[in-house]
């Protein structure tokens, strides 16, 4: 097996947006998210992931969340910037534009929209890396673009040199064990789980670090929790992992078929940091609703439970 150092470890949330009452991005918050995450221990800070509202955003906002979190984090960690788009020309026109606002690496989803063929993936992040100058990402989420990136197709990517990096959030366990066990063959290539109740049980499979949405609201848990699995204490790795689950309940606050997954999620977070005073508000992107003050008392709960500090 060969020794392996790889570019990206530890944990990476990836940062919500905090936007103001009228939609716009809300700079000041923004600027306390990434000083609370800094402030917590992470070691990569991902902007314009789903977490971040990436699809909801104009392009010119999503500049405006670059250029916020790389002026706030000041070089301290890297910055990984989502270049998510429907397919390559465009997904490398806002890869350039990350490039040219400060981004450390791009991460970059299958096409989606179109139907799209295992070759033509190939391509598209073949054609991605070729034109830029920054290291390039993949994110598998099949979830939002209807493809799965299977080991046989991102490691051959990877020994080539077109990835430096997979952020899985497929919630296949057992494909995320095979990339896991053929990344050992690749010193420098990141293999970092997406799935945030198993980070622990993803850290033992051979992750690298880890990438949750659930560690904006406490990256000092999940700075602990990789911490604890790098030295071996898995007990210790457990116990975290156990109460972060608990606090990921946090997600289940909005009423029953009143909001979507992904609105349940976020605005689970956006509320979470906002009663934790780190946000002014929890105004989520049209046409998803913030959650009521009957759904942020259940958050306080848990946060409460969980140890956490609010104002």
């Amino acid at each position: 097996m060969t020794s392996r150092n790889p570019r990206w470890t530890g944990v990476i949330p990836p940062v919500v947006t905090p936007l103001t009452e009228d939609g716009e991005i809300d700079r000041l918050s923004l600027e306390r998210v990434v000083g609370h995450l800094l402030d917590g221990g992470v070691s990569g800070l991902f902007a314009l992931g789903s977490s971040g509202e990436t699809a909801y955003l104009t392009p010119g906002r999503q500049d405006e969340v670059i250029e916020v979190i790389t002026s706030a984090c000041a070089g301290q960690v890297p910055v990984l910037v989502g270049a998510i788009e429907t397919t390559t020309d465009r997904a490398i026109e806002r890869a350039r534009a990350a490039e040219g606002l400060g981004a450390d690496a791009v991460v970059v989803t299958a096409p989606f929209y179109t139907r799209t063929h295992a070759t033509e993936i190939d391509r598209h992040f073949r054609d991605i890396a070729a034109a830029l100058d920054l290291p390039v990402v993949a994110y598998d989420v099949p979830v939002c673009v209807y493809s799965k990136l299977d080991p046989e197709l991102l490691l051959p990517l990877a020994a080539d040199g077109v990835l430096a990096g997979v952020k899985d959030s497929s919630g296949d366990d057992g494909s995320f064990r095979r990339l896991a066990i053929g990344a050992r063959e690749l010193p420098e290539f990141s293999v970092l789980t997406g799935h945030e109740l198993v980070v622990d049980a993803m850290m033992l499979a051979g992750a690298d670090g880890s990438v949750p949405g659930l560690g904006n609201v406490d990256p000092h848990g999940y700075v602990r929790l990789h911490e604890a699995a790098v030295r071996g204490d898995w007990g210790a790795a457990r116990a975290e992992q156990d109460r972060l689950v608990a606090l990921f309940d946090i997600v289940r606050a909005a009423r029953p078929g009143t909001a979507s997954a992904t609105a349940a999620g976020l605005g689970a977070f956006k509320t979470a940091l906002m009663l934790r005073g780190i946000t002014g508000t929890n105004a989520m992107s049209a046409p998803m609703r913030r959650l009521d003050a009957v759904e942020t008392a259940e958050i306080a709960a848990c946060l409460d439970r969980a140890g956490l500090s609010r104002v």
